[in-house]
């Protein structure tokens, strides 16, 4: 069976469907929720009315909010389950503000948890979220290419090829491309 979900140039419409579900889904108000975010309520109707892109930062925060991480609302956007998912298949989002590529690796299901994304940062691309999207998750860091600084809380790696960090995330975290960006799968158990 071939992704169901809408082309990823649709991508941004999509999000802002399942955004304001998942508000709806709550009984949130915009105020609310942006009270829960620090993202103003002007924003945040913009990105429901997909007048704008979200950032990663921004999705960041939403996601804290819904206690769900990134691949979670991703995986709301594609819906189904299919233990395949071919390369050209994988959901692909970029982020406009940092020029992060996130690819969808593992096949979407949400009764599953484990998940593995590849991401790609371009030179000196930095982002940073204030807290988790769902606190003690587990994540495995693999370095692909380039160099990754990544700052958890007060503790800061430097990361090249071929190493991995292994973290429970429960607090701030940066990500730092080198001058030759990086390139790191993110394994999320």
């Amino acid at each position: 069976m071939e992704n169901t979900a809408e082309p990823s140039v649709d991508l941004d419409t999509q999000l802002a469907r399942q955004i304001r579900l998942l508000r709806q889904e709550r009984d949130w108000s915009l105020d609310v929720l942006a009270a829960q975010t620090g993202v103003s309520r002007a924003t945040l109707s913009r990105i429901e009315n997909a007048e704008v892109s979200a950032t990663a930062a921004v999705l960041g925060k939403l996601c804290a909010a819904f206690g769900m991480p990134l691949s979670r609302l991703l995986l709301r956007v594609e819906g189904g389950f299919e233990p395949l998912v071919r390369a050209g298949a994988q959901l692909v989002w970029n982020d406009a503000e940092s020029g992060q590529i996130r690819r969808m690796v593992s096949p979407p299901a949400e009764e599953l948890a484990g998940e593995v994304i590849e991401c790609e940062l371009p030179p000196g691309a930095r982002i940073a979220y204030a807290r988790p999207p769902r606190p003690m998750l587990e994540h495995h860091l693999v370095m692909l290419a380039g160099e990754l600084t990544l700052t958890l809380g007060e503790t800061s790696y430097r990361m090249h090829p071929g190493d991995c960090l292994r973290f429970r995330l429960d607090g701030s975290d940066e990500y730092l491309a080198g001058p030759d960006g990086a390139r790191y799968y993110l394994f999320l158990v």
